[in-house]
């Protein structure tokens, strides 16, 4: 994305981490986040929710009416969800975190899927990894990492926990289970298949239930 100005000032690495982010609605453009319960969600970087969109350019109905109505409508106004679960930073600029069904919502705290899979991936010994939700009898939902290993490397689920350490996720948001499988499901594009994934782990049960 175009950097303000005002980022021109900065060190690069600031500078890289702005140009990261999917930037700022074009003219004609509203955009804004909510939480699960409609609340919108401040314009500071850090929190997260659904991102919403309207204008003149943003669809309204689908072909023919098919598949309903697809808008949200907070006040009387229409919005359009995109699916994405994003912040929008105090200048505008906005970052996806997430798809709004990957997210994982854990005692009303949501948990980014794709920050659990960067840091397990960023292991030497993880050649692929995939976060899902589980059921929770107290938290809704827990995050679990399902985990393909490197040819000929090891590591154990407690290394494997203990690499989240010191990163950036608070310690609520660490999965509470490891699980390695041979493969992950992907699609033509190469995009995580997590419904299959979930199929594939239907049985599993945490260990802290």
């Amino acid at each position: 994305c175009t950097l303000k100005n005002k980022h021109l000032g900065l060190p690069r690495e600031e500078q890289t981490k702005i140009r990261q982010k999917q930037g700022r609605a074009i003219y004609g453009v509203d955009m804004k986040i909510v939480d699960g319960d409609g609340k919108e969600q401040p314009w500071d970087g850090k929190a997260f929710g659904d991102l919403l969109v309207k204008g003149p350019w943003i669809v309204r109905e689908y072909y023919k009416g098919e598949g309903g109505d697809p808008l949200v409508y907070q006040d009387g106004v229409g919005w359009f969800p995109t699916g994405d679960v994003a912040t929008i930073d105090a200048d505008g600029f906005m970052q996806i975190t997430d798809r709004s069904k990957d997210v994982i919502k854990s005692g009303g705290e949501w948990i980014s899927s794709i920050d659990i899979e960067n840091i397990a991936v960023a292991h030497p010994a993880v050649a692929m990894a995939a976060c899902i939700g589980v059921p929770h009898p107290k938290w809704d939902e827990r995050p679990i990492v399902a985990v393909v290993k490197r040819p000929g490397a090891e590591v154990t689920r407690e290394e494997l926990l203990k690499f989240y350490e010191g990163k950036a996720v608070a310690k609520w948001q660490v999965p509470d289970d490891v699980v390695f499988v041979d493969a992950i499901p992907i699609g033509a594009t190469g995009k995580l298949l997590k419904t299959k994934l979930r199929e594939q782990l239907k049985d599993y049960r945490l260990p802290t239930a």
